[in-house]
């Protein structure tokens, strides 16, 4: 086979950038339900699928800068479980953008029904590990996005 695949980025709908998860075996606890520190792993996912969407993920001009999104606080609701073999959707959308920070909403649905509901605040770190302020462009790029939400 010729041609480079690339695995499944998901979409957007408008600013809200969606991500199809399911749930295999290893996402499930002893209960045979999701293991809740998994969806951390899921929005995390989603959020780099997100910024990769926009430019700011992978080689982005961050990563060139040696600059990092790290997670400064995070608060998550669990309003029902999945289950092995479920398909979810992992929902998320920027609230707002500071100098050095993001807030993030992230909504994990099966079909209609919520799941989990995570709000998380994003701080720029560089490599040693210090705050450091959002670059212009990548900023410009996430503003887009909230703006566009009201």
């Amino acid at each position: 086979m010729s041609g480079e695949r690339t695995p499944p980025t998901g979409y957007m709908e408008g600013v809200v950038h969606v991500l199809p998860v399911r749930v295999y075996y290893e996402d499930t606890d002893a209960g045979g339900i999701v293991y809740h520190a998994n969806y951390l792993r899921f929005a995390e996912r989603a959020r780099s699928e997100m910024l990769r969407s926009i430019g700011a993920g992978g080689a982005s001009p961050m990563a060139k800068a040696g600059l990092a999104f790290v997670a400064r606080h995070c608060t998550l609701d669990y309003i029902a479980p999945a289950r092995l073999d479920d398909a979810l959707e992992v929902r998320s959308r920027l609230v707002s953008v500071g100098a050095a920070t993001v807030l993030a909403e992230q909504i994990v649905t099966r079909g209609t029904d919520e799941i989990v509901r995570i709000d998380i605040k994003l701080a720029v770190i560089g490599g040693d590990g210090k705050p450091r302020r959002l670059p212009a462009e990548i900023r410009a790029a996430l503003m887009a996005l909230t703006e566009r939400s009201r």
